[in-house]
């Protein structure tokens, strides 16, 4: 190896150990924001009901897991949703439910069983109802590997806007739905509510300490390969 090629090979050495040093830096940021979100929805998530946002509201990340209390009456309409819970492969079942103030907000109200998907299987109440759940944003599309095809009713994912033309709701639609939280006075249910899953991977700390580690073998390289060069260089 001439000596050109040996500098070059040097230089690589150093500017790859600023490049993972740059990287641990990244996720060393990105453990700060993800431990402030972990914080943020667990304060939410103890948080008491709040009627939903106003249909002039603009909701985003920063409203999701938000604990919602709901007053109205469901349609006699719903969409099956391809599901798997630890109960479970099934459908979640997504009724609108028309609020005492007119908005329609489509409700997951649970998971059904295959065998539990017909709708005289897990009717909705026909009364006003009063309710409590989690705000979720939509999920537009489908799954990871498969679009929703609502001309076949066959969803994939909670699609608000695609479920909402599909149904056919009249008047104003919430943007997002609402996961029903469990109730302990049927917790036999179907559907059955209340196995929102609330989970966020936070493998940053292994991140950095990786980027670390490949930084500090980078530089060990670099400091070996400058070493020799000085030898080899000196008469």
């Amino acid at each position: 190896m001439n000596r050109a090629a040996r500098v070059l090979l040097i230089v690589a050495a150093a500017l790859a150990s600023l490049g993972f040093l740059a990287l641990a830096a990244w996720q060393v940021q990105r453990l700060g924001w993800k431990e402030d979100l972990i914080a943020r929805v667990e304060q939410r998530l103890k948080a008491e009901p709040v009627p939903p946002p106003p249909a002039s509201a603009a909701v985003g990340k920063d409203d999701e897991y938000r604990r919602l209390r709901l007053r109205g009456r469901f349609e006699p309409r719903e969409a099956l949703v391809q599901a798997t819970t630890e109960l479970g492969g099934g459908h979640w079942v997504l009724v609108p439910l028309r609020l005492d103030d007119g908005r329609m907000v489509l409700v997951n109200r649970g998971f059904v069983p295959p065998e539990r998907r017909a709708a005289d299987q897990h009717a909705a109440p026909a009364g006003p109802v009063e309710l409590t759940g989690l705000l979720r944003l939509t999920e537009p599309g489908g799954g990871p590997l498969r679009r929703n095809e609502p001309a076949a009713d066959r969803w994939y994912s909670r699609d608000v806007a695609a479920i909402t033309a599909r149904l056919g709701l009249a008047g104003p639609v919430a943007p997002f739905f609402v996961d029903e939280a469990a109730d302990p006075a049927q917790p036999q249910r179907w559907p059955r509510p209340g196995l929102t899953v609330v989970r966020f991977n936070n493998n940053h700390a292994v991140y950095a300490a990786t980027w670390l580690a490949l930084a500090a073998m980078a530089a060990a390289a670099a400091g070996y390969l400058l070493r020799e060069e000085r030898r080899r260089a000196t008469p």
